[in-house]
C-alpha cells in the first residue's frame, strides 16, 4: 500500500505539474488546410496616427474594403496617439490573453512581447503557403509577393533569424534647414551634412546684438539645432563611427569612450545654447518655422509640418517666417560611408486558441500591404511604401513627379522626404532586437538628455559626472538586469552542455524521487491524525 501511495501521489504531481505547464502556454499556432468562410470572425486592430483625420478615414477606408471581400471578418479599429501606450497596453493584456489580433508596433516591442511563449505568430510558414501566403492563389486582393518587399525593409522584423513582423511603412531622419539663414551667416550648404558644419553654423547663429536679440533673425529666441528624437542620434552618431551599442546577442555597449566623447562634444554646444532636444525645448518644427531653429532633426515622416507652406503648422499665423527649406540627409562624420537609421512602424500578429481567427488576422495584415493602403498611406506624410510594387507602380510615380505643384498633397518638402529615404535606402541599419533592446534604447537618448539639461544648469561635466550618469542610467533602465540574465542563462547552459546525459538523467529521478517522498510523509501525517 505504501508504494501504491507513493506511485499514485507521483503520478498526481506530475499531473499538476504538467496541467499547470499546459495552462500558460497558448499551442503553437498551426496552419488550416482551408479558410472557413462560413465562419464569422471578429478581430481587433491597434493602429496609431497622430491626430492625422486622413489617417483615420484611410484606416476606415481600408477596413470597409476588406471587410467588403471578406463579409465574414468584422474589423474593429483601436486608435492611439503613442506607440508607447500601444506597447504598454499590450504588455499589460498578456497576461489575461486579451492582446489585439493585429497590432501596428515596432520589432523592439515585439521582443518584449515574445517574453510569453507562442504570444506572437511566427510568419515565415504563413508568408510563403501557396493557398494564403503572400501572392496566394486563394486571396482575394492583389497581395504583394515576398520579393515584391523591400528586402531590408523585411528583415527588420526577423527576431533571432524568425520573421515576426511586417514592414508596414518606412522612414529615416532628415534635416530640415533653414537655407536662408545658413547663407545669411555666410555659409554655404555641403553636398552632404557634416557634424562639424552643424556645430560650426550653430555657434555662429548664437550671436547676440547689443539688445539681446539674435542678430540672424532679430528675435529674442534662437536655438539653431533641435533634435527630436536624442535615442536615435545617439545610435546614428555611434553606428557613424563604428562604435559598440549593442551586440547581435544582446550584449550592452552603449557605456564606452566614444559615448563620453560625443557627450563631451553635445555638452560644448548645450552649453552655448547652440543645441537642445524636444524633450527640453518642444518640437523643432515649432521652432523652425517661426525661424528659431536652423537645423531641425526629425523623422521623414514628419515632414508635413515643417517649413514656411507645411500643411500642418502647428504655430500662429502671424508667428509664421518665411525661408527657403532643405531636406537633407542626417549629420555624418564621414561623408563618404553614410549611414542613418531605418525606423517606421511593422505589423504583428497575435495567436489565439482559433487558428481561423489567427488565419482572419494574418488575411487583413496582408491587405495592408497593398498597393491602396501603402500609396494613400505614404501621400498623408514623408513615408515611404514598403514594397517595390506600390514604389513601382504608376500612381505612386505619378504623385512623386508632380512634387511642389500644391503645398497640400504634393508638398515639395515631404515628397523630398520620402526621396531622401528612397535613395539612402543602401545606406540605412538597424540596430538589433531582444527583450530589452527598448530600454537600451531610451538610455542612449537619455544621456543626451541628462548632459544638455546638466549644461543648461551650469552644472560641472566630468569624469565624475559620466561615472554617476552612467550607473544611474545603467540600473535605471535595468540595463544590468538584461547582462546578468543573459550571462546567467548562457552559465546554465553552459553547465548542462557539460554534463553527459546520464547526469541530467539521475538528477532528474532524483528531484522526482524526493518530491515522491516529501508527498508520502505528507499522507502518512494526514492518515496518523
Amino acid at each position: 500500500m505504501k508504494i501504491i501511495s507513493i506511485l499514485l501521489a507521483l503520478i498526481t504531481v506530475l499531473a499538476v505539474f504538467t496541467g499547470c505547464h499546459g495552462a500558460k502556454t497558448a499551442p503553437a499556432f498551426e496552419i488550416p488546410q482551408s479558410f472557413d468562410e462560413s465562419k464569422n470572425y471578429e478581430i481587433t486592430f491597434w493602429a496609431k496616427n497622430d491626430t492625422n483625420l486622413t489617417q483615420v478615414e484611410i484606416y476606415h477606408n481600408t477596413i470597409a474594403d476588406f471587410e467588403a471581400l471578406y463579409p465574414n471578418i468584422k474589423v474593429n479599429l483601436r486608435l492611439y496617439t503613442d506607440y508607447g501606450k500601444i506597447y504598454n497596453d499590450v504588455i499589460t493584456n498578456l497576461a489575461t490573453d486579451t492582446t489585439p489580433n493585429v497590432c501596428i508596433t515596432y520589432p523592439d516591442h515585439i521582443a518584449t512581447y515574445l517574453s510569453g511563449k507562442n504570444t506572437v505568430v511566427a510568419l515565415e510558414e504563413l508568408m510563403k503557403n501557396s493557398d494564403y501566403g503572400l501572392g496566394g492563389k486563394k486571396v482575394k486582393f492583389d497581395s504583394p509577393k515576398t520579393e515584391e518587399i523591400v528586402p531590408q525593409f523585411l528583415n527588420e522584423g526577423k527576431i533571432g533569424g524568425v520573421q515576426y513582423a511586417l514592414p508596414y511603412m518606412r522612414s529615416t531622419e532628415a534635416c530640415y534647414v533653414n537655407k536662408t539663414y545658413v547663407e545669411k551667416l555666410g555659409f554655404t550648404l555641403p553636398e552632404t551634412l557634416t557634424w562639424d558644419f552643424i556645430w560650426e553654423v550653430s555657434e555662429a547663429a548664437t550671436e547676440k546684438n547689443a539688445d539681446e536679440t539674435y542678430k540672424v533673425n532679430g528675435q529674442k529666441v534662437m536655438i539653431p539645432c533641435i533634435y527630436k528624437s536624442t535615442d536615435n542620434m545617439m545610435i546614428q552618431m555611434l553606428a557613424q563611427l563604428d562604435a559598440p551599442y549593442s551586440g547581435n546577442k544582446g550584449e550592452i555597449g552603449l557605456f564606452n569612450d566614444t559615448t563620453k566623447e560625443l557627450l563631451d562634444e553635445i555638452a560644448i554646444h548645450a552649453g552655448t545654447g547652440a543645441f537642445s532636444t524636444f524633450k527640453i525645448s518642444s518640437y523643432p518644427a515649432n521652432f523652425l518655422n517661426a525661424g528659431q531653429c536652423i537645423f531641425a532633426i526629425d523623422s521623414t515622416a514628419g515632414a508635413t509640418w515643417m517649413g514656411s507652406d507645411a500643411p500642418l503648422v502647428d504655430i500662429a499665423e502671424e508667428a509664421l517666417v518665411n525661408f527657403e527649406t532643405e531636406v537633407m540627409t542626417v549629420p555624418q562624420f564621414d561623408t563618404n560611408n553614410p549611414k542613418m537609421i531605418s525606423q517606421g512602424p511593422s505589423v504583428c500578429i497575435f495567436n489565439k486558441k482559433d487558428t481561423g481567427e489567427v488565419l482572419a488576422s494574418w488575411l487583413f495584415a496582408q491587405f495592408l500591404l497593398t498597393n491602396r493602403v501603402q500609396i494613400d498611406y505614404s501621400c498623408t506624410e514623408g513615408y515611404l511604401p514598403v514594397t517595390k510594387k506600390a514604389q513601382e507602380s504608376e500612381e505612386y510615380q505619378s504623385y512623386l513627379s508632380k512634387k511642389g505643384s500644391d503645398n497640400d498633397m504634393h508638398y515639395r518638402v515631404k515628397i523630398e522626404a520620402a526621396e531622401l529615404l528612397m535613395n539612402n535606402i543602401d545606406n540605412t541599419f538597424v540596430t538589433p532586437v531582444f527583450n530589452g533592446s527598448a530600454s537600451l534604447r531610451n538610455a542612449a537618448g537619455a544621456l543626451i538628455e541628462s548632459v544638455t539639461k546638466a549644461k543648461r544648469r551650469n552644472q560641472k561635466v566630468d569624469e565624475q559626472f559620466y561615472n554617476e550618469l552612467f550607473s544611474e542610467t545603467n540600473s535605471l533602465y535595468r540595463l544590468d538586469q538584461i547582462e546578468a540574465a543573459k550571462e546567467g542563462s548562457a552559465q546554465v547552459k553552459a553547465s548542462l552542455g557539460k554534463l553527459p546525459f546520464a547526469s541530467i538523467a539521475l538528477i532528474t529521478t532524483l528531484s522526482v524521487i524526493w518530491v515522491g517522498i516529501a508527498v508520502y510523509v505528507l499522507i502518512s501525517k494526514i492518515k496518523r491524525k
